[in-house]
């Protein structure tokens, strides 16, 4: 297994650190400055205990190349504003349990497809022994990060975090809907505008009840995604949005993009931006990300208020 790496470092050995966590991928020239310069000062609120934060960003399809400048902008955050330690894997074994433990809250950054199952390039090479055992352990460590949620602690998902676990109903129940698509590209200027009576909640107050306008790829979900179930936060503003775009399937208009929602003791945080690289370091959305976290982590306590089940 390879060695999961704290990334507590900042600047230019920071970069290069987080940069070893996957090979061959790299941020944009300068992100880690901009990142820096975008990111408050402070957390939200005073962590009660030391908090680990797991950011977890396999891949068995797509693989967003913004995934590199994800990584280093939750490291700083997590760093600069002392809310959390960060840590970075890719391995699955951090899902065992005597692992998984040792986290406050674990943050699904753009993985894609199903990050669990043994992929059929890898199982056509299985014994049969080795596939029920492949089996089994998908099951474990499923059942092992739901439990981890459910138990009281945190899920964070990013962008492409309704783009997988596609074999799981479960956690396409709990992170409120699976990918349908994005008719607006990632260089579709696009108009974000805060859930009508939520300008004021502490987890958008960043906005203050004002539109972002930026190039950015939006998703539409498809079932289990519910509206109603969850406190919606940020929404696809579709009267500033061209709707002409090919592939707009829904026709009720409801483009959800970040929301929040407790699953049994657990404390669910969902957001869809972060195609483009840009966007980590846009200092609203940033803010609003350490916000989520904060909540997820169970130090930020606000208010959120679950639709029905």
């Amino acid at each position: 297994m390879k060695k999961m790496i704290p990334c507590l470092l900042t600047g230019a050995t920071m970069f290069i650190a987080v940069a070893q966590c996957q090979a061959a991928e790299q941020a944009p020239s300068g992100a880690a400055e901009k990142i820096s310069q975008a990111l408050p000062e402070k957390p939200f609120a005073k962590p009660e205990k030391p908090r680990k934060l797991l950011v977890f960003s396999k891949t068995n399809g797509f693989r967003h190349a913004s995934i590199a400048t994800g990584k280093i902008a939750l490291t700083e955050m997590g760093r600069k504003t002392g809310a959390f330690e960060t840590v970075i894997s890719e391995e699955l074994d951090v899902f065992e349990a005597d692992q998984l433990k040792s986290f406050d809250a674990v943050l699904f950054l753009s993985p894609t497809m199903n990050i669990f199952s043994v992929q059929p390039n890898e199982r056509k090479k299985m014994t049969d022994e080795e596939k029920a055992e492949a089996s089994k352990r998908e099951t474990r460590l499923k059942s092992n990060l739901m439990e981890f949620i459910k138990s009281g602690h945190g899920y964070i998902g990013i962008h492409a975090a309704v783009d997988c676990c596609y074999d799981w109903p479960e956690y396409g129940k709990m992170v409120n809907g699976y990918f349908d698509g994005h008719p607006w590209t990632a260089d579709c200027p696009v108009s974000v505008k805060v859930e009508p009576g939520q300008e004021k909640h502490p987890l958008v107050a960043m906005f203050e009840g004002k539109n972002v306008e930026f190039p950015e790829e939006i998703y539409q979900l498809k079932d289990p995604y519910d509206s109603k179930a969850v406190h919606m936060l940020l929404r696809l503003d579709t009267e500033k949005t061209d709707m002409t775009r090919k592939g707009i399937k829904r026709t009720d208009g409801d483009f959800g993009i970040a929301w929040a929602r407790h699953w049994d003791k657990g404390r669910v945080f969902y957001c869809s931006l972060g195609h483009n690289h840009e966007i980590y370091w846009n200092p609203k959305v940033v803010r609003h990300y350490l916000a989520g976290i904060q909540w997820a982590l169970g130090d930020y306590k606000v208010d959120v208020k679950d639709g029905k089940p």
